[in-house]
């Protein structure tokens, strides 16, 4: 993915009503979280039905960022998808979209014993994470999983979004964590997707009227931490 950058005609709008670029340029690590989205081989090796290959590059930003932020003190959780038995019924309107083919690699790969199901291998985890599987697009909704409990458990009010697509699960759990009461940044380079528009649009419209958008290096800046300092 290109940097993202506010558009001028976005950042105008954006001043007019905030008075600053960013809603939240002050970050307590000790009650940030970043949620780290589908970095899983479903959605990033080659061959798998939904891989969108840009996610390999961000890739180091979305460890560095988790590096910094569990040495600041704060939370990180992986949140990783499943193709589970259950959605079969009570999800059947998505897997409509799908032709039988489809469908039957998705609930192959996806599921816990899959090869998709797992993380991608340059991730990674530490000793202190936590890790939440979901169900549904928003990790936020009833039914998919239990993240905000998560959350609320270790006093969290504030939430980075990274991981892929920046359009789809990332955008989607973003703006429920948002109506759930989190501010919520989404990491423009530590999320990405299929296209560098659908990238951009999904960015363009969570900063206009959902949360904030960020770069890696602005988040640490914001946190009272050096960018660029953490072990790669």
């Amino acid at each position: 993915m290109v940097r993202y950058e506010v558009p001028a005609d976005l950042a105008d709008r954006l001043m007019a009503r905030r008075g600053r670029l960013h809603a939240y340029d002050q970050f307590n690590a000790a009650s940030t979280a970043m949620l780290i989205v589908d970095m899983q081989n479903f959605f990033m090796k080659d061959g798998e039905l939904m891989c969108a290959p840009a996610a390999r590059d961000i890739v180091p930003n979305v460890n560095r960022l988790a590096a910094e932020l569990r040495a600041a003190g704060g939370l990180v959780v992986w949140v990783v998808m499943e193709a589970s038995e259950e959605s079969r019924a009570a999800w059947a309107n998505f897997h409509e979209l799908f032709h039988a083919e489809a469908f039957n690699r998705r609930m192959k790969s996806l599921g816990p014993a899959g090869e998709g199901f797992r993380l991608w291998p340059t991730m990674q985890p530490a000793a202190g994470d936590e890790t939440v599987v979901k169900r549904r697009y928003s990790a936020f909704i009833e039914g998919s999983s239990d993240v905000e409990s998560v959350l609320r458990r270790h006093a969290i009010d504030t939430v980075l979004v990274t991981g892929v697509a920046t359009n789809v699960c990332c955008e989607s759990t973003a703006r429920d964590c948002m109506m759930r009461g989190f501010r919520t940044v989404m990491v423009s380079d530590g999320n990405a997707s299929f296209t560098q528009a659908e990238h951009d649009m999904a960015l363009r419209n969570f900063i206009t009227y959902f949360g904030d958008v960020q770069s890696t290096d602005e988040v640490l800046v914001h946190m009272g931490r050096a960018p660029g300092l953490a072990a790669a």
